[in-house]
């Protein structure tokens, strides 16, 4: 089975690429939307400059195109994105939104490719302790969150992050895996990576009670 996959860099989309490849697929290409728009409903935006980084550490060829991240019209740029690719199917990082996977499936189904969400609907908890213990370096780059402050910009998710996390998440109710928004990721190392990403420069933005890390300079080990 030949696959494409869908990737942001990001915890979920980097992990679904890991499982996939146990299962014996060959995933053949990334697609990445560069959106625009940072409140896009299907794409994130937060240091995705550097997927080209990833794709060269993980080594697998990287086709990416511009959207304007306008609602609906950025579906058919990732259609466009997918024409005439020489697989089988599409796989996504989608856990929980019904949006993301429906929108995905519409354009599997007119371009007649199967779409595959190996992570659809599990424990959010256990896969974020799955992802840790793989041995994936994840580091959060994006909060908007109560109880996410701005320590928590370049954080890495471990055992012990992990446990204060869930902490918060208790206490303010918001969901742990991140999938409304409340926090965002990139993946810098792990079993997929032939060469780890190192960060050089980062600079912290913070508005009042949401922020990011932007990343400004990075090169791989």
């Amino acid at each position: 089975m030949k696959v494409a996959a869908l990737c942001s860099g990001g915890k979920d989309s980097i992990f679904s690429i890991y499982i996939t490849q146990q299962f014996g697929w060959e995933v053949t290409h990334l697609i990445t939307l560069l959106s625009q728009n940072k409140d896009s409903w299907m794409f994130h935006s937060i240091n995705i400059q550097w997927m080209n980084l990833i794709a060269k550490a993980i080594r697998i060829p990287l086709i990416s195109r511009k959207t304007k991240g306008e609602k609906e019209e950025e579906v058919q740029d990732l259609k466009q994105a997918l024409k005439q690719l020489p697989v089988d199917g599409i796989i996504s990082g989608a856990i929980a939104s019904e949006y993301q996977r429906t929108r995905i499936e519409e354009i599997c189904h007119d371009l007649n490719l199967k779409s595959f969400t190996p992570l659809w609907h599990k424990n959010q908890e256990l896969l974020l302790r799955d992802q840790i213990r793989a041995g994936f370096r994840i580091m959060i780059v994006g909060v908007s969150a109560s109880g996410l402050n701005e320590i928590w910009l370049g954080k890495m998710l471990t055992e012990e992050s992990l446990t204060e996390l869930h902490r918060l998440q208790q206490r303010h109710h918001f969901n742990i895996g991140g999938e409304g928004g409340e926090y965002e990721t990139i993946t810098l190392n792990g079993p997929l990576f032939q060469q780890g990403i190192v960060l050089d420069n980062c600079k912290k933005e913070w508005k009042r009670d949401h922020g990011f890390l932007s990343i400004t300079q990075a090169h791989l080990e």
